[in-house]
């Protein structure tokens, strides 16, 4: 059982929707709940991708944000991992006082296109679901992580969403 109780909303960020995941009240199991068209102004102080998903944190009165950091299998950060750095800070700057954690989420949209298909879900019905598979992913990984480790998974994100400071890395 994680050591905090409480509803967790799962987030997959990619270029074009957001997949948005929540947990049970205590936060064992994972579930999807809705995509999100990303806002073509990504420049806008209030997109309103942000801003539906931090509805739905709210509706959902969760406790935590687990976003996906999209790393490469050798553990780099690329375009895609700056751009999920960028989008949590904003989400944590609007949702503020809720914490939002980067969990590590190395080939779950694959994983979540190998379910899928799996499941007999075809090409065109998963492109509307996957990033929700993929947010149920990340968050359920998020979710065992504590439970087994009874640390809260990943790390949380300082407001501006600046990378925090580590020990192998140079000023």
């Amino acid at each position: 059982m994680p050591t905090r109780p409480g509803r967790r909303v799962g987030i997959d960020v990619g270029s074009v929707r957001v997949g948005v995941a929540a947990s049970d009240p205590s936060a064992l199991l994972a579930t999807p709940v809705r995509t999100v068209a990303r806002d073509p102004d990504d420049a806008a102080a209030h997109p309103t991708d942000l801003e539906e998903v931090a509805a739905l944190v709210a509706e959902l009165a969760a406790v935590e944000v687990v976003v996906g950091l999209p790393r490469t299998l050798a553990g780099d950060e690329g375009a895609a991992a700056e751009a999920a750095r960028t989008y949590a800070g904003r989400l944590s700057e609007r949702i503020a006082p809720v914490p939002v954690r980067l969990v590590d989420e190395r080939l779950t949209t694959v994983d979540a296109h190998r379910n899928l298909r799996a499941s007999g879900v075809d090409g065109r019905r998963q492109r509307s679901v996957v990033d929700q598979a993929a947010a149920v992913l990340i968050l359920q990984t998020a979710l065992d992580a504590e439970r087994s480790s009874g640390r809260p998974p990943g790390e949380l994100v300082r407001t501006g969403g600046r990378k925090p400071r580590t020990k192998d890395r140079r000023r």
